[in-house]
């Protein structure tokens, strides 16, 4: 009878997959479906700065009113003005043997040195000819006029001055250079105002057909869970399903989202589309559109409120695990989402309050902290606050409850791998290599980040840009590229269907291994075990999201004090006999490990030594 009255989850499954396939493919071929015409007014917008504006636009008389639908020549062409520019910008301001060779005609033609003969020579170079003109005029005023000097000892001279010009060439130069992260910027915002097809005109529409239609076919294929069996994790299938054993499906996910973490960092102008769907939205909440990162934040935030709906489902019998994912999309969605940008619209310093140093490793740079410390009462909130939370809050809250306050319950990057990364805990490695290369890579990252925080700071407060003979900005350039772009973006996201869901708060994150540390030797947290219950079924360990091998503790009777352990509490859920507990006891219950190893070592002999005796 049950069956009967349940047929009909079956189809809505089905159903629901076919939604979510739909307005994926809907949301990844919007992609390759728009137009782009650059005019003036889209590249008055996408170029503030008047200077640049008006030394690029020449170079961009070619695309102004000409439609492109190929959107990588759009976008390459783009590249190769800004690229073209910098390429020449030198030889635009430097003193040719062609300019002195049209001085030296002119100088022929009167029989002597004029000035005049300088503003008919460089009228036609714009900017850099009135630069060349005046600097000439300068060094050679004085030879002007007939003095009876040879056209050969005229000419040496124009030379000789010219060279010395052309040596302090890059004093105007730097002034005019448009640099990498500029380029960047004006590509991506050209590239943005010039969109002009499809998409750019029916905005609305594709939001319901990508968005909404995911969204909803998601939470149909979701949503029928609670019907089909008991709470909990079941393994149904998880070992042999290539979407959760690594397999192809699994690999395919991984080269979809590498590439998109890639395009995020790296090629934003990539998918200016997606970010069109969500600026209406963005116009709303912060005033003034979405930028580049809104898509990514969007998105990340619904993926954690749709997966946090499966967790609800998921782990039903589990009270913890309901309020701990109602924290997690609570604080993803308003300290991470709508704060930061309800902080723009009041032109106030965006930041996300829950987020904090050593893991926001810019929160020390020149730049933030000048922001901060000029932004009156909320920007010196936010600058206390963000010391006073790693510095007093992390040891205080991680005293009494241990690493998962944090990694569990407010971190997004834990929000994530909890909600939307769940499918793929079991991946994680258990190994003993995997621990070892965990301890040193992790560790290593922190050290990174207090080394590269100094440096920088150092630099802030004396203004010297060098320490120990390196470059204080390289070295920050150095992390944000490796650390805050490759590992914790592409890596640390990008691998959840080939490495497990916490690759980055394994082996990445610089305040896990802070927060660790504290847990580790000075915290009342604690998974207790009670060994004599163990069935040794592995449950615990193979759904450990941080590797740890929890049924090599349960089986010792030991309780689990791992400085990586983020107190999910998944490895006590799925326990058939209630082995293990999430606790928090006194500081002084922590035994000491190499005391605690050496005391099972003895029981472990004393029992073979039993059970010889029994045999004999």
């Amino acid at each position: 009878m049950q069956n009967n009255h349940l047929t009909w989850i079956a189809p809505v499954k089905k159903s629901g997959l076919s939604l979510f396939l739909v307005g994926f493919v809907v949301f990844v071929g919007m992609l390759f479906t728009n137009n782009f015409t650059l005019t003036e007014s889209a590249l008055s917008n996408a170029v503030g700065n008047d200077s640049h504006r008006q030394l690029i636009q020449p170079h961009l008389s070619d695309l102004i009113d000409t439609t492109v639908s190929n959107k990588v020549t759009f976008i390459e062409t783009l590249r190769s003005t800004f690229s073209e520019y910098n390429n020449t910008l030198n030889d635009r301001y430097t003193i040719s043997a062609t300019d002195i060779e049209a001085i030296m005609s002119e100088v022929e033609s009167l029989g002597h040195y004029e000035l005049a003969i300088l503003d008919t020579v460089f009228s036609g170079q714009n900017d850099a000819g009135i630069y060349k003109a005046k600097k000439l005029s300068d060094y050679t005023g004085w030879l002007a006029g007939p003095q009876g000097k040879p056209l050969s000892e005229i000419e040496q001279i124009v030379n000789e001055k010219s060279a010395e010009i052309n040596v302090n060439v890059s004093d105007v130069t730097n002034g005019k250079r448009i640099y990498d992260y500029d380029a960047g910027q004006y590509l991506y915002a050209i590239t943005k105002n010039a969109s002009s097809g499809v998409v750019a005109q029916n905005v609305g529409l594709f939001f319901v057909l990508s968005v909404l239609l995911g969204t909803l076919g998601a939470l149909m294929y979701i949503i029928p869970e609670k019907y089909t069996g008991p709470a909990g994790i079941k393994n149904n299938n998880v070992f042999t399903n290539s979407a959760t054993n690594g397999g192809l499906i699994g690999i395919l996910v991984t080269v979809f989202l590498v590439v998109v973490y890639i395009a995020l960092y790296f090629f934003p102008e990539y998918i200016i589309e997606w970010v069109s769907l969500v600026d209406p939205m963005f116009k709303v909440l912060n005033g003034s559109g979405a930028g580049s990162w809104s898509i990514y934040g969007f998105i990340y935030t619904l993926a954690i409120v749709v997966m946090g709906v499966r967790m609800f489902i998921k782990y039903r019998h589990s009270n913890y695990h309901i309020a701990r994912t109602a924290s997690l999309i609570f604080f993803q969605s308003s300290f991470a989402f709508l704060i930061p940008e309800i902080l723009i619209k009041l032109n106030q310093p965006s930041t996300d309050l829950k987020n904090m140093w050593p893991l926001d490793y810019d929160f020390f740079d020149a730049w933030n902290l000048d922001s901060l410390s000029s932004s009156g009462g909320i920007g010196m909130f936010i600058l206390v606050w963000g010391i006073t939370l790693f510095a007093v809050g992390v040891p205080l809250f991680t005293y009494f409850f241990g690493k998962r306050w944090y990694c569990s319950w407010v971190c997004g990057c834990g929000g994530l791998a909890e909600t939307a990364g769940d499918p793929y805990r079991q991946l994680s490695d258990k190994s003993m290599k995997a621990w070892r290369i965990e301890r040193v890579v992790v560790h290593g990252v922190l050290v990174f980040a207090v080394v590269m925080t100094g440096a920088i700071l150092y630099t802030y407060f004396t203004g010297v840009k060098t320490l120990a003979g390196i470059d204080t900005y390289t070295l920050r350039s150095a992390y944000g590229f490796y650390i805050g772009a490759l590992f914790s973006g592409v890596v640390g996201t990008g691998f959840y269907p080939k490495m497990g869901n916490r690759v980055w708060c394994r082996f990445g994150c610089p305040l896990a291994a802070y927060i660790g540390f504290i847990q580790r030797f000075k915290s009342r947290f604690r998974i207790t075990t009670n060994g004599s219950q163990c069935i040794s079924c592995g449950n615990c360990s193979t759904y450990c999201e941080m590797g740890i091998d929890v049924r090599a503790y349960a089986q010792r009777g030991e309780d689990i004090v791992r400085s990586s352990c983020v107190g999910c509490g998944v490895c006590s859920s799925v326990c058939p006999r209630g082995v293990l507990k999430l606790e928090n006891g006194t500081v002084d219950a922590v035994i000491d490990q190499s005391k605690k190893d050496e005391t099972v070592n003895i029981v472990q002999v004393m029992t073979a030594e039993e059970q010889k005796a029994l045999v004999s």
